[in-house]
This record gives structure tokens, sequence and C-alpha cells, in this order.
């Protein structure tokens, strides 16, 4: 077993893959084609991507089929050694294993000997590549080393899963099965480019979505990726099925998944279809955070009782009370709803807007040091809106939120952390929040209009909410 530090696993972006994973979830995918590869893993590890397939072949054509079907490297001699010493216990002979589990850094340069003059058959990549984030390689000593990746034809890309995914697509690799982060398909801005680019050249036949934590020293979120590359560069819609796997292997959920270059290939691009054409004539103009700047700027002699965002003990946030002038104390007054971006894990405490006074029993939230988006925010309107409308703003933007969440089953959510809720817990961004305000159609409506839309509110019939915002775009 590889021993290595923490300090090392963040310098290499590395987390190793168990045989489970292999076993459960890829070689029933590939077993019917063992003899018709070059089975390769460029991040090899110790090999538990690649290896146990020599358990299903014939101890007395195991050293023929390494030979002909078996490439494996990694940047590490430790990992290497660790390599050739798995082959060696399922039958290899030491010197055979040695010519082909290679060192080499695959991200700087692909291995010459992958060349398709040299093999009699074509590759299958199967990986767990090394992730590290941009804008941590960047802060850190160990790790700014691979600033250089990001230049030239790499340049925009995010993380260093995704050069390797680039390196196969430049290398003409036909087939691949990776182990990657979840944010491959559901991240914003760390992940369009990528799935611009390789999605064109790329088809997703099959996905794992793995919902509980599968390595001991990272809780990054991971899918295991089922590629296939296109005749053809072709700019269109992918539809494949996903599977996503519960704490339990049992608890499986699978979903039919469309993905639109429009929407640069994100999952759950529903959210963006529904708020880019609902978005109100008239929409809501807003902002978040009431700052203790503003505070100190505005002092009077009216008493607002406010909590603390910055300050939690554990079960509830610190109250604290300021003495204001009258304006900014009608500004917080006339403001009374916060927005929770996370979700708690109970059903009665999902991401959405809520009352600051039925949540809290004060009149407003107020940030004293820095601004987190994981706090309690209050929401502050400069277009002119009553109190009850917000109150009915609130029940809207809800109604709708869960009713998304539900067709989506929360995609266009960051997963924020897996847990023993019973459901799994999301971030919903701000700005994200921002654009479902503004479809809410308050000042577009006629007043016999607007009745019709409270009722539905009030019946909580999602369904019909959306069929009367479709009508009334028309």
């Amino acid at each position: 077993m590889i021993k290595i530090s923490l300090k090392e696993r963040r310098k290499f972006g590395q987390h190793f893959t168990s045989p489970e994973i292999f076993e459960s979830y890829i070689l029933p995918e590939i077993k019917e084609h063992l003899n018709n590869y070059i089975w390769v893993d460029l991040f090899a590890g110790s090999g538990n991507l690649i290896l146990p397939i020599l358990k299903t072949i014939q101890k007395k054509h195991r050293i023929d089929f390494f030979k002909e079907h078996i490439y494996l490297f990694d940047v590490q001699e430790q990992c290497i050694e660790e390599t050739i010493n798995h082959a060696v216990s399922l039958g290899i002979p030491r010197d055979i294993a040695e010519k082909n589990i290679i060192l080499n850094d695959s991200l700087k340069s692909y291995p010459k000997i992958l060349s398709k003059s040299n093999l009699k058959f074509p590759i299958f990549h199967i990986t767990n590549p090394p992730y590290l984030y941009l804008g941590y390689i960047v802060k850190s000593k160990e790790t700014q080393k691979y600033i250089s990746l990001f230049q030239g034809d790499n340049k925009g890309y995010q993380d260093l899963y995704q050069l390797a995914l680039m390196n196969d697509l430049r290398n003409n690799v036909k087939d691949m099965i990776y182990i990657i982060p979840s944010n491959f398909l559901f991240g914003n801005s760390v992940s369009n480019k990528i799935r611009d680019d390789l999605l064109k050249y790329y088809r997703i036949k099959k996905m794992y979505i793995i919902e509980k934590k599968i390595f001991k020293h990272t809780g990054t979120n991971v899918m295991i990726t089922f590629f296939d590359r296109k005749e053809e560069m072709k700019n269109e819609i992918l539809e494949f099925k996903g599977v996503k796997i519960g704490v339990e292997k049992e608890i499986e959920k699978v979903r039919t998944y469309k993905l639109s270059p429009k929407y640069h290939f994100k999952a759950g691009f529903e959210f963006e279809d529904f708020i880019e054409k609902m978005k109100a004539k008239t929409p809501l103009k807003l902002s978040y955070y009431l700052k203790i700047t503003e505070i100190n700027s505005s002092l009077g002699s009216t008493n607002a009782n406010l909590i603390d965002s910055n300050d939690f003990n554990g079960s509830n946030y610190k109250k604290i009370s300021f003495s204001v002038n009258q304006k900014l104390f009608e500004k917080i007054k006339n403001n009374p709803l916060w927005i929770r971006t996370v979700d708690t894990g109970s059903w009665n405490g999902r991401a959405g807007l809520y009352s600051i006074k039925e949540t809290f029993d004060v009149d407003g939230i107020i940030v004293t040091k820095n601004t987190y988006r994981t706090n309690p925010i209050q929401i502050f309107f400069q277009t002119p809106i009553t109190v009850d409308e917000q109150f009915l703003l609130k029940d809207y933007f809800n109604l709708i939120l869960e009713y998304l969440r539900e067709i989506t089953d929360s995609e266009f959510m960051t997963t924020y952390k897996y847990s023993g809720a019973n459901y799994t817990r999301k971030y919903f961004g701000l700005s994200q929040a921002k654009k479902l305000i503004e479809t809410f159609p308050i000042r577009d409506l006629k007043e016999v209009h607007l009745e019709k839309f409270k009722k539905i509110i009030i019946s909580k019939d999602s369904k019909s909410l959306i069929s009367f915002l479709k009508n009334n775009k028309k």
C-alpha cells in the first residue's frame, strides 16, 4: 500500500482508487472486450484501474495478455514500484512488468510508446487523473510548478484533470473512462470551457455519479464517465443515462441527461432555460447584505434589532441592537426577507427565501466582518415593492425553486456536502437567486391577472404556475 503524506497528495493532486470501484462499476462494462484494446492508465497510482483485469485472464495466458494489452504510467517512482509489485503479485515476472509499467509525467508529455505504429490494438484509457484546481495551484509553493501547464493551448482550463482530458483528445484516443470531479458536469465557469471543447468530439455513453465519499483523504465529489469519440466533430445535444449511487450501493437513481451546447453542456440546464425565457419585462432590482459600515454612517435614535451573521455559537446567531436614523430603519424594516443559500439537511430548512422576523425574531441581518455566501443574507430591493408583495415573492420563489429542483434532481445547484440527510445537500448561488427573482412578474401583471397569479401561488400548484407564466409571456 502506497503511503503518501497529505502534503504530497496536495502536491500531486492524487487520490488513489480502490479495486472495488473498478470491479463494481468499470469491469462489468468492459469485460466482453478485453482482447480488443490496449488498456492504459496514464496516472496509474498503484494500478487498481487496470491490473485487476488480469484476475479475469487464465493464469497460463496472463503474461502474454499483459505484454500485448496493458501499459501503465505514473510520475512518481514509488507509484511505479508499487504498481510493478502489484503486477508481480498477479503472476507477471518483474522484468516483463518493468517494460510496460513506466515512469512518465503524462501531463507534460504523452508517452511515445503509445503511438499507433507501436501498437496492435486501439487504446482504451481508464484513469483517475490528478485533481488540482488552478486557484489552489497558484496559491501553493508546492504546486506552482503546474502553472506553466496552463499556458498556450491549455490557457483557460481550470484543473489538472481537464488537461488530462485534452491530452487524450489531441492524441486521438477513442475510448476513455475517467473518474473525475462532478464539477465537470455541474460546474459553471470552472467547467464551461472543457465541456465546450471536449464534448464537440466525444459522446458520453454512460455515467455513474457517486453521491458518497469514496476517497479517504478528500471529500471531492466524483463521477465515473464513459467517453466515446465521435466520427466527426459535431456540436449537438448529448443524451445518456446517468446512475446516481447513494450511501449504499443499493440506493440508485437512473436519470436521462440531455446536455445542450447552448448552455455549455451543463447538466440541469432547465434552470437556465427557465430564467432566460421567463425573465419579467420589468424585473426587480436588488442587492445583498447590510454591512456594519452602513450602520456606522447612519447612526440615530431608532433602535434596530439585528442578528450578526458573523457570530454563530453553534445553535444561534448573536443578537445585537443599534440606534440608527429613521431612513436606515425603514430600509431594514421594509425589506423583511433573507436568503438561505445552503440546505440544512431538513426538509423545512431547504435553500430559499425566508422571513427574517419568523426565523430570527429581529428586524434585520448585519454583516460585521467579511461577507460569506453561506451565511444568512438580507435582501434589499431598489425597485419599489411592498412588504406584502415581498412575501408573495417568497412563496413564488420557493415554489418555483422546488419545482426546478424536482425536475432536475437539484442538479443546477452545487453539491454542498454529503451527509446522513434524506437528500443531498445543495448550495444555491446568489447570482442564481437574483435571476430567479427577476422572473417574478409582479410589475407586468394587470389587476385581473394578478389575482389569478396570487391564487395559484397560495394553492402551491407549481404546474399551474408554470403554465400561467408561459401564457403571460405570450
